[in-house]
């Protein structure tokens, strides 16, 4: 047993090298000198890991001047039919009149018109978000690998289903950093629970714990259930903050005798923001605060409890990123429409219309969507043959997505699938090159923004040499 080391002397022992190695051990180990000081220098991050562990989230250059500052993804889960909500075929219906045979082809049930100034076509689905149309650039001609949820689904917030690779918002953390180090750099939402395949759309994989998301259920609303755990109930501020010192210097002890570890690192860095974040997260979760017409505007006042929750998440991201969250993802669900397309597509667009309508509208009013790239997408699109009755199946051949904001030229539609939408044909966008185009409105080349592992250098897009889609760009 060492002497000395209850709790009322372990600060005073914390360099004693009898007790622990330490920084101080090295040196001496290493002999005297400048030249051992000098080493010391070149290897402070392998011999204390956490040194820098604020300093991962510190905010960094991109390799360009980007565009976007700063994220939101909205994830359409389940399969976004896209004949019904972006992809306007009237060729489709014809055909369906004329057709023929036991594969029998399904029309949209539902009406597109043009819209705004630039006179997009805006299914009628879209009541309000059409009327943000001149924001919107949809492209109509993604395809993706995987026509299956859980793989697809990866492949969109991951790049890869098959390793685990670190998600889009976690290489954005790790090539921006974050300008507000009292919240999460990323946070991930999903009302009522983790959506399909869970904390896998967030992980930071191989990378350090720092750049993975913090997940968020909106549809709590006390800040102690939001994020558990995050006040004392015991412990004075001055007196949480001497322990946590502590706690602090036992672990760098712990870490000097080690080559690193990851995982502790995350720990700290966990710890670290949750003391942070007693003041700056009560403010920033708390949507009360936001004035009636607020509220009423995003649909929080809803009847509509599904309504009502997609509004809370939507106004919380926007009170994260204006607070300096460097990405936001938030989800929703209900785009599984294998029957009854008329009923099941009309009901989940009419629980976000307004919301994601709202939302787009209020950055845009205080001067936030011009910096702001706001990205929606599905892990894939659906058929234009029937399926069960009046539904659709998967098809990762077509299906639309969309950007607004962060520089990005609304109003417009790019690529197209062919006459009856069942594959993308013109100008088609792979998952790999929307990736590469949020990166890019970011400030950064995908095929330069690496972190090498295991002897190899990754990236978002890896070996798949996706280029940016600048045609979007204003």
């Amino acid at each position: 047993m060492y002497p000395n080391c209850g709790p009322a002397h372990l600060g005073a022992n914390i360099e004693d090298a009898r007790y622990f190695g330490s920084r101080r051990e090295f040196l001496n180990r290493m002999g005297t000198g400048f030249g051992a000081l000098a080493l010391a220098g070149l290897l402070k991050d392998e011999l204390v890991p956490n040194a820098g562990a604020a300093g991962l989230l510190e905010p960094k250059q991109a390799h360009y001047a980007g565009t976007a500052s700063r994220v939101c993804h909205i994830y359409q889960s389940g399969g976004q039919a896209h004949q019904d909500t972006w992809d306007p075929k009237p060729g489709l219906a014809a055909a369906a009149e004329q057709q023929s045979g036991s594969r029998k082809l399904l029309a949209s049930p539902f009406k597109y018109t043009p819209q705004g100034k630039s006179g997009l076509e805006m299914s009628e689905v879209w009541p309000e978000l059409s009327k943000m149309a001149d924001e919107l650039c949809v492209i109509r001609s993604m395809y993706t690998a995987a026509p299956a949820h859980g793989p697809a689904t990866l492949i969109q917030t991951c790049g890869d289903f098959r390793l685990p690779k670190p998600s889009l918002g976690a290489w954005v953390v790790y090539g921006l950093g974050s300008v507000n180090q009292n919240l999460p750099a990323y946070v991930a939402m999903n009302p009522g629970g983790y959506p399909g395949e869970g904390a896998l759309n967030w992980q930071s994989a191989f990378m350090p714990g720092a750049y993975q998301g913090t997940y968020v259920d909106p549809n709590k609303e006390n800040i102690d259930q939001i994020i558990e755990n995050i006040r004392s109930t015991f412990a004075s501020a001055p007196d949480q903050r001497a322990q946590l010192d502590l706690l602090n210097k036992l672990n760098e002890i712990h870490k000097q005798k080690r080559q690193g570890d990851g995982a502790l690192d995350a720990r700290i860095q966990s710890f670290e923001l949750a003391y942070r974040m007693q003041t700056d997260a009560t403010e920033a979760f708390d949507v009360q605060r936001e004035p009636a017409y607020v509220k009423e505007a995003y649909g929080l006042t809803s009847p509509n409890r599904v309504v009502a929750a997609q509004a809370r998440q939507f106004i919380l991201a926007r009170r994260l990123l204006e607070r300096g969250v460097r990405y936001v993802q938030v989800w929703n669900g209900g785009w599984d429409t294998h029957n009854d397309v008329k009923n099941a597509v009309a009901r989940s667009a009419g629980n976000i219309d307004k919301p994601i309508a709202a939302f787009l509208k209020d950055l845009k009013e205080r001067g936030l969507l011009k910096d702001t790239l706001v990205a929606s997408s599905t892990e894939f699109g659906r058929s234009s043959s029937e399926d069960g009755p009046g539904g659709r199946t998967h098809n990762a051949q077509a299906f639309s997505s969309w950007l607004a904001g962060g520089g990005i030229k609304g109003g417009m539609a790019y690529g197209s699938t062919d006459e009856v939408g069942q594959m993308s044909v013109e100008n088609k966008v792979s998952v790999h090159e929307f990736h590469s185009t949020i990166l890019h409105a970011l400030g950064f080349d995908s095929e330069k923004l690496t972190f090498r592992n295991s002897g190899r250098d990754f990236r978002l897009t890896d070996i798949s040499g996706a280029k940016p889609v600048k045609e979007l760009f204003a």
